[in-house]
């Protein structure tokens, strides 16, 4: 344990002089290419602003309405009937849309039901097998210029339902 914790303090230094020495073998002005790269970085941040301000505005919107206590209304139901945990159902309709969000609900179930839990565990492996896919999609996309990402969002969207369905089916076996 005291090697992983030395290794991941030693390691971002290391890989900064690394660099450095690589550049000054290399005989590259390393300073003045970092300098150039934050201006792209910055660059960058001024090209998708727009976007993820619409995003955050919408996912607030979607948030505050009620919208997703009424979809879970409506598909604990159908769910039940499958035998699907109806407790993590805002959990895989947020986590496509917004991290943050997702992070939230994920505590708030860990917090009602456990970390120990079936649900808990549940949540847990839907947190890491499946990606903020709306959010993913609008920084990557616009800050290309990229219009057009109709079946690029389909495809995440059909993954993220694959990674929820695999995850409730593999705790449910592992349970």
């Amino acid at each position: 344990m005291k090697f992983i914790e030395f290794f991941s303090n030693v390691a971002m230094p290391f890989m900064i002089i690394v660099i450095v020495i690589y550049g000054v073998i290399e005989r590259k002005k390393v300073f003045d290419i970092f300098l150039d790269g934050g201006k792209e970085g910055i660059s960058i941040v001024l090209n998708i602003f727009p976007t993820l301000v619409g995003l955050f505005v919408a996912i607030g919107a979607l948030r505050s309405s009620g919208i997703i206590d009424f979809i879970v209304g409506f598909l604990t139901p159908i769910f039940n009937f499958l035998s699907f945990p109806t407790e993590i159902l805002p959990l895989a309709l947020i986590r496509p849309i917004s991290g943050s969000a997702s992070i939230a609900v994920a505590t708030d179930i860990m917090n009602t039901f456990g970390i120990d839990t079936y649900i808990g565990f549940v949540a847990s492996v839907i947190m890491g097998s499946t990606e903020t896919t709306v959010y993913t999609i609008a920084v990557y996309t616009s800050s290309v210029g990229i219009k057009k990402t109709r079946f690029v969002l389909w495809a995440a969207l059909i993954a993220d339902f694959v990674g929820i369905l695999t995850s409730i089916l593999i705790c449910r076996f592992l349970s």
